[in-house]
């Protein structure tokens, strides 16, 4: 296994808990820190304890997230590498030393 598919699979995994913590949310105050205290401004029982832990977890992994698709790009192979166009290579075109004289032709079209 690589070092690139490693990080491949960690950014999936990363973005897969992500998701998985914002579909929680509830952006109205609802969502699984509604369901521990009923709603309402209670703040015994974990009800404000886990909104902050969503919100911290969301930042957490959005930044895990950008740093290992940062991180994935230096590991990819041939990165450094500088790869030159062939139809740039001056050394494998041909050019002709004279061109054809073209001026004592028939143009006319009659042969």
């Amino acid at each position: 296994m690589t070092k690139f598919t490693i990080f491949l699979i960690l950014i999936v995994l990363v973005a897969f808990f992500l998701v998985v913590v914002i579909m929680v949310q509830n952006p109205k105050g609802g969502g699984l820190s509604s369901s521990f205290g009923g709603g309402g401004n209670q703040q015994i029982g974990g009800v404000k304890q886990t909104g902050d832990f969503l919100d911290k977890s969301t930042w957490v992994l959005a930044t895990l997230l950008i740093a290992l698709i940062l991180l994935s790009n230096v590991t990819i192979q041939g990165a450094g590498e500088v790869i030159d166009s062939k139809a740039l290579d001056s050394n494998d075109v041909e050019v002709p030393a004279t061109l054809p004289d073209t001026s004592n032709e028939d143009t006319t079209g009659d042969n």
